[in-house]
């Protein structure tokens, strides 16, 4: 009888085998949720809420965070792989097949008589080993060239939506991590502003090389397209307000209330004359110059008719996130008063347009010269696609992020998998005692995700990891699976490449999370219950 039955008569108690059961069924239900996904050619989850919303992923971070898992074992594993995606932006679906297969494979020694502990040695040892092939294997470790990042992203991006779509986005996401990367600084993706339409197709998904705001003019006269702008962008109220003073007013006529009005009214359009004054200043008669308002502010309708009738395009109540996104796109300084406004606060754009859809308003801001904000337009049918690409573009963009950061990338393909596994067969015939079975589990579980990859593409997995295996023995070099063929192909040359910092993370997290579970030999529940009623 378990101790904690002592303490507690209520509590609920697995032990020893039956512990170690509940982990490891836990880890394999969870693995054959996800193992379907992986890859380029895996399929699609459907995920309905309680409120009826539809949601079709094949994104592991995103199924995961959206599935309600109820066993703490999952649960935990669950937690680490999004974790990982948290860390790297790749990853889970692969840390959950790999943790599913490390238990899976341990268990055909424990259920022999094998104590937990020498295979955790083992995992220990193959871990370490798995790491050196691992930085053995780096491609390109230096500066990384726009063609290396693009098959980063590729490879990323196609086991996340259709491979026409995916080379789309491959280009986009590059070229907006690549503008807004300023060596030494570290990246901000943040400055890469994800904006949605629900309009046209999927394809239509573009890289805007500046800003596109989700609301436009609000006056019916203000210009629509303006060509060769200046960017003033302000915090400052261009809106009548009452004098606020805790004092009453007494007025000994009706004159002397009209010229406190006047006299407040004076105070807004004094701030509109002095930016219309810039304005004639920068954009002289004749010059094919132009003039923009972003104001953080109100502007009152007599004020945005006095900037309607200068051919000024203003906009008002602009959110916060667009306001400091606009001084890095397109330069200039945010002006919180009107008194010091000068040429040199100014920014510069090329072309400013607003487009209407339906009953929305957008502006774009274009043809910026040097912007360290850009925009991605993610353009969609409905709501399903523009969910699933928003996805997939976080994603895409952290492999960018996470290549020029490692400054090395290795290959894809399961190619990292089958390396460390030949690797670790040889290692095995140099470790005493029963931790050699914990580096033959550990190199067996690695196979999971060459396995996976081709049975996911209709090939028979057996046969796959025999032709990859001769392949790696015969060449020497780094092979993975062709998942249009089932043949060994060196996947450098395809331009199949993977994240070193994710396959890194994954080998330490999966031996982490497996060994633990292996070595716990008891789980109680034990917690506080009403004793009401």
């Amino acid at each position: 009888m378990a101790a904690v039955t002592t303490l507690n008569p209520k509590a609920e108690v697995a032990r020893a085998a039956q512990a170690l059961n509940l982990n490891i069924s836990a880890a394999r239900g969870l693995q054959e949720v996800l193992r379907t996904n992986l890859g380029p050619r895996g399929t699609m989850k459907m995920l309905v809420s309680g409120a009826g919303d539809i949601k079709i992923t094949k994104d592991g971070m995103v199924l995961l965070k959206e599935m309600q898992i109820q066993h703490p074992t999952a649960s935990l594993i669950a937690r680490a792989a999004t974790a990982q995606d948290d860390m790297t932006g790749d990853g889970t679906t692969s840390n959950v097949l790999l943790i599913g297969e490390l238990l899976k494979q341990a268990e055909l020694y424990i259920t022999e008589g094998l104590h937990p502990r020498p295979l955790v040695d083992g995992f220990d040892i193959a871990k370490k080993e798995s790491l050196r092939v691992l930085d053995e294997l780096k491609l390109k470790t230096g500066a990384i060239d726009r063609d290396t990042l693009l098959s980063v992203a590729r490879t990323s991006l196609r086991t996340k939506v259709h491979a026409a779509l995916a080379d789309v986005l491959t280009a986009a996401v590059v070229d907006a991590v690549l503008a807004i990367h300023r060596p030494p600084k570290p990246i901000d993706l943040f400055m890469v502003e994800m904006m949605e339409m629900q309009h046209k197709t999927d394809m239509d998904t573009q890289l805007i090389k500046g800003l596109v705001l989700d609301h436009g003019g609000r006056h019916p006269d203000m210009p629509k397209r303006l060509e060769n702008c200046f960017i003033l962008t302000c915090n400052v109220s261009l809106e009548y307000e009452k004098t606020e003073v805790n004092a009453g007013f007494f007025y000994k006529t009706a004159a002397e209330r009209e010229a406190m009005v006047v006299a407040e009214r004076k105070f807004i359009d004094d701030r509109v004359a002095k930016i219309i004054a810039l304005k004639k200043q920068v954009c002289p008669e004749g010059s094919g110059k132009s003039f923009v308002i972003f104001n953080q502010k109100g502007i009152d309708p007599l004020s945005l008719d006095a900037l309607a009738k200068e051919g000024i395009m203003a906009l008002r109540r602009a959110k916060r996130r667009n306001m400091e996104r606009l001084t890095l796109a397109c330069g200039g300084s945010p002006m919180n008063s009107v008194d010091d406004i000068d040429a040199s606060a100014l920014g510069h754009a090329g072309l400013v347009y607003e487009h209407v859809l339906g009953e929305n308003k957008y502006t774009f801001v274009e043809e910026v010269s040097n912007p360290e904000s850009v925009t991605l337009l993610i353009k969609g049918p409905n709501s399903y696609t523009i969910t699933q690409i928003k996805d997939a573009v976080h994603d895409g963009l952290r492999a960018v992020k996470n290549a020029i950061e490692d400054a090395s990338v290795v290959p894809g393909a399961g190619a990292v998998e089958i390396a460390a596994y030949m690797a670790l067969h040889k290692l095995k015939a140099t470790v005493h005692g029963k931790a050699r079975l914990g580096v033959q589990a550990f190199a067996d579980a690695l196979l999971v995700i060459p396995k996976v990859l081709a049975t996911n593409s209709g090939f028979d997995a057996q046969e796959t990891i025999v032709k990859l295996q001769e392949a790696s023995a015969a060449t020497g070099q780094a092979v993975g699976v062709d998942l249009s063929t089932g043949e060994a192909i060196v996947p450098a040359d395809e331009g199949i490449l993977d994240n070193y910092i994710v396959k890194r993370s994954l080998l330490h997290s999966c031996a982490a999370i497996a060994s633990s579970l292996l070595l716990v030999d008891e789980v109680m529940r034990a917690g506080m219950t009403s004793t009401k009623g």
